[in-house]
């Protein structure tokens, strides 16, 4: 009999939290605003940005050259320099104030001077020949084009000055490189072949845009349920806690099947179709991305807790958005940031899903490999899991010790007794 009554109970939860499962999907594809950003949003920030970012260089950058030197070696350096994909001379003046009104006028964005003397101190042997290069700092892709193909000629002018003097003593060639290059390297650019930019930010934008509409709508429908006076920590007919941890579960699966699909399209998908960075396998992806997604679906429905409108969603979606790009290590080395910074980081599950998502993607790691960043988004879901029971808990308990009754009011299966005012009784007079 108390097997029988065990497992009649085990039943009746498991009927109530697929119940709250069933529900939350109601409420998610009823709600236009929460298809929005669920399914539209999730959808179309991955192309959107994949598709800005589409030729992952700069390329053609138009330049001004000042030459004053007017030599068969400027006018060569400004040919090879001419010829690589990143510049483009659109200009060449007689002057510098001419060449800063057109950079002012973002007609170019850099400028490239060969002071009059530059042959002479070539030549000589005995002096240093000097180049001025002035970059646009307007836009950190400007500057990196502008001045790694200027080093790149500079370092060939240099090898092959240097070579041309030791034939010129009398050496021969190969033992003349052998000088210039005492220790040959071959310089490969190590997860980034192309050195683009899409290939650097994308893979993290990524999982930044899951965890931020999925963090967006959760508050989204935690304000409107507070707006409609619906309580999200209880069942109809419980009582405080007893129904938390179905609630929690049954509105966290609703979220857990979604975001799978997502997290497919984006994860793996969106690579694929726009030659993004894609080496890791992608069962260690998909392993890893579950407690990624557990954790940020525990994360944003505690924080739901506290919202109070629809309209805070927003207000945390623009505020945290950069801050967590940012604190994560993706635009600025995580060690760089302040200790207090660093430590808050950690408290998030976008920084440690974003290291182990580039680390498998991009790098070819295996999930032992990021065994680090694994077992901390576990710990985070299982933490914010708790937290999440804990303070629906509370919120029941301090409903019910505030006595309202308006939850029987929305759901409708209590009817609220009217009362009337009783009159007070009167004590009769005795009539004299």
């Amino acid at each position: 009999m108390r097997i029988y009554r065990y497992l009649y109970t085990r039943w009746l939860e498991a009927k109530e939290s697929t119940w709250v499962f069933a529900n939350e999907l109601k409420r998610i594809f009823t709600d236009a605003g929460v298809m929005v950003i669920f399914i539209v949003a999730t959808v179309a920030y991955p192309i959107l940005y994949s598709c800005i970012y589409w030729k992952d260089n700069v390329e053609n950058i138009p330049v001004a050259a000042v030459d004053m030197s007017c030599s068969p070696e400027s006018r060569n350096f400004l040919h090879r320099w001419n010829a690589c994909p990143d510049v483009r001379i659109d200009y060449s003046c007689a002057s510098m104030e001419e060449a800063e009104r057109l950079l002012r006028d973002q007609k170019v964005h850099g400028i490239i001077y060969f002071p009059s003397d530059f042959a002479k101190a070539l030549n000589s042997g005995m002096e240093t020949a000097k180049i001025s290069l002035y970059c646009d700092m307007s836009s950190f892709l400007y500057m990196k084009g502008i001045y790694l193909s200027c080093n790149k000629v500079m370092l060939e002018s240099m090898n092959k000055i240097q070579i041309d003097r030791y034939e010129a003593m009398g050496m021969d060639e190969e033992f003349a490189w052998s000088l210039v290059q005492e220790a040959p390297y071959t310089e490969t650019a190590l997860f980034c072949p192309s050195g683009g930019y899409a290939s650097f930010l994308i893979p993290a934008v990524l999982m930044l845009i899951l965890h931020q509409t999925l963090f967006f709508g959760i508050c989204m429908l935690g304000g409107t349920a507070r707006e409609e006076n619906r309580e999200l920590f209880r069942l109809p007919g419980a009582r405080r806690g007893s129904s938390v941890l179905r609630i929690v579960l049954g509105r966290g699966a609703a979220y857990f099947v979604i975001y799978m699909a997502l997290g497919v399209y984006a994860l793996l998908l969106v690579p694929r179709l726009f030659g993004l960075p894609h080496i890791g396998n992608p069962i260690d992806i998909i392993l890893f991305y579950v407690p990624y997604l557990l954790a940020t679906i525990f994360f944003s429905m505690l924080v739901s807790t506290v919202i109070r409108n629809r309209e805070s969603g927003i207000v945390l979606l623009i505020s945290t958005s950069l801050i967590f790009l940012f604190i994560a290590g993706v635009s600025w080395p995580q060690q760089m940031l302040p200790k207090p910074w660093l430590w808050l980081s950690y408290a998030f599950p976008y920084t440690w899903g974003v290291h182990g998502f580039l680390h498998i993607n991009s790098m070819g790691a295996t999930l032992a490999g990021t065994a680090r960043e694994y077992i901390a988004l576990w710990g985070l879901a299982a933490a914010y899991f708790a937290a999440t029971c804990v303070m629906l808990a509370v919120l029941g308990w301090w409903s019910d010790r505030r006595g309202d009754n308006w939850r029987a009011k929305s759901s409708g299966i209590y009817q609220e007794e009217e009362t009337t005012p009783h009159k007070p009784v009167v004590a009769a007079q005795p009539v004299r």
